[in-house]
């Protein structure tokens, strides 16, 4: 699929059929398994700077994963339409005030440069590829992020918002990892 109009329609219609599973799953007691296996899947790295987020709508929620992660935790921070994300300083109970799409970030910016991402997404396929909303900004962070040295970027997400073979653009990231509540999943290359 190479008509760039074919593949957006394509991304809208996996989009539609992620978020109805996500928003089935959420809320269905998957988390603290889901959790778990994300813990695990970092354990091999302590001290790394990590990247998290803060949930919004039905995201799968990361945070006492990050809370009890060993090294520094930022939490991405959109700066304007079209750049890559940055990344603040967080910790559990730091004041946070209201950001663009809803949210939290840091009321305190302390940049950081995060080697290992806790990724958000829509929607996933047995490849690595990522669903996110559109906007592209883990795209074009990953890019800039992995040009500058190894990242490792795990997708974080409830099994059922695995979807068949997604369509994929030029600027597409694929994920290196996924951990839903049944476990994690590393992909080659």
């Amino acid at each position: 699929m190479t008509d760039p109009n074919a593949i957006d329609a394509a991304k809208a219609s996996a989009r539609r059929a992620a978020l109805a599973a996500r928003k089935a799953a959420h809320g269905a007691g998957l988390d603290g398994a889901a959790q778990a296996h994300l813990r695990a899947a970092l354990a091999g790295f302590a001290g790394a700077v990590l990247a998290g987020y803060m949930p919004i709508r039905t995201e799968i929620d990361p945070l006492p994963v990050m809370a009890t992660h060993d090294g520094p935790v930022g939490v991405p921070v959109i700066t304007g339409p079209g750049q890559p994300l940055v990344f603040h300083s967080w910790t559990p109970g730091c004041a946070m005030v209201a950001g663009p799409f809803g949210a939290q970030v840091p009321a305190e910016p302390a940049p950081l440069t995060p080697r290992v991402l806790i990724v958000p997404l829509v929607g996933f396929d047995a490849r690595g590829t990522r669903l996110g909303y559109g906007g592209g900004f883990y795209d074009r962070t990953l890019a800039a992020l992995r040009a500058a040295g190894p990242v490792t970027a795990l997708g974080f997400a409830f099994a059922a918002q695995e979807m068949p073979a997604l369509p994929v653009d030029a600027f597409d990231q694929r994920l290196d990892g996924v951990v839903t509540e049944q476990g994690a999943r590393f992909f080659c290359g």
